[in-house]
């Protein structure tokens, strides 16, 4: 049995194909296939506050071979969600429509239903119940913050705030004035809070610092990585630190906005599970035609 997962993102669009297990009473699923396609979006949305139409055809190639390619794969179910830039962009509707006559049924969905599908993935039960936890989660056209306080969770907020956002000079200061006022109120009465962070940015970031998987990473450790980062171009981090080209610019306006999350919510270190919205997806899946 096979589900997909599709992410139409700022940056990039993603699609899982996984195989779900039975492990006696419980599923679970294994990435069979992951496609990631660098479109950019968010490059057209936060600036002209409509996608072109060249990265609206780009856009429908890329569905047209994801339909094409669960087909071939015999999905089963899937999800198809874009976020940020389709939901800035004032043609979204109208690539909605095109997409779904492909035959992909997509949704916008706002940021707090995209922070709900992450949670989806069930992270918060690998971790210490007895910690406290601040759940960033980064894109190219917003940020979503979660406050888990053992297990359960008590605050959660999207910002306009993400990476594309930056590199375009689209992230506002109120918007900024915004986040930290919100990380100050919903963290003031927590003596200790760890990160769990989310996104390609911070899982390349972990990558580069050297530490296992498991491990947690400091924010010393970060910022060492982000002073590093912006001592090189961004040609010289394609070229000697093996960066994709559309990470190599992205990545350093990532970590301006998880170093800043991460003092203003008091935070030493952060763990990196390496999951995301498709990770989500997958498990709504399991929940919604298995679990229930």
């Amino acid at each position: 049995m096979r589900y997909a997962a599709i992410d139409i993102g700022s940056n990039a669009v993603r699609l899982l194909i996984a195989e779900i297990q039975q492990e006696e009473s419980d599923y679970i699923f294994v990435k069979d296939t992951l496609i990631r396609v660098p479109i950019r979006l968010g490059g057209d949305a936060f600036v002209d506050n409509k996608i072109s139409d060249h990265k609206a055809g780009l856009l429908i190639k890329a569905m047209t071979a994801f339909r094409n390619l669960m087909d071939a794969y015999q999905v089963e179910d899937y999800m198809a969600c874009a976020t940020s830039a389709m939901r800035d962009s004032s043609n979204g509707p109208d690539l909605v429509k095109a997409i779904r006559e492909i035959g992909i049924d997509l949704q916008i969905i706002d940021g707090n239903r995209e922070a709900e599908i992450i949670y989806s993935s069930h992270i918060i039960d690998k971790l210490d119940p007895n910690k406290n936890y601040l759940y960033i989660d980064v894109g190219g056209g917003s940020t979503e913050l979660s406050i888990f306080e053992k297990s359960k969770l008590t605050a959660s907020q999207s910002f306009n705030i993400g990476t594309i956002r930056i590199l375009d000079h689209q992230d506002k200061s109120e918007i900024w004035d915004e986040m930290k006022a919100w990380i100050k109120t919903n963290t003031i009465n927590y003596k200790s809070l760890v990160g769990i962070g989310s996104g390609g940015n911070i899982n390349k970031l972990f990558s580069l610092s050297g530490e296992r998987p498991g491990d947690l990473l400091s924010i010393d450790k970060l910022k060492s990585l982000a002073d590093m980062l912006k001592s090189h171009t961004v040609e010289e981090r394609i070229h000697k630190l093996g960066l994709k080209p559309d990470r190599a610019d992205v990545i350093v306006p990532a970590c301006k906005i998880f170093l800043n999350v991460m003092k203003w919510g008091r935070m030493k270190e952060i763990a990196v599970p390496r999951i995301g919205l498709v990770d989500g997806i997958i498990q709504s899946l399991i929940d919604k035609n298995l679990k229930n």
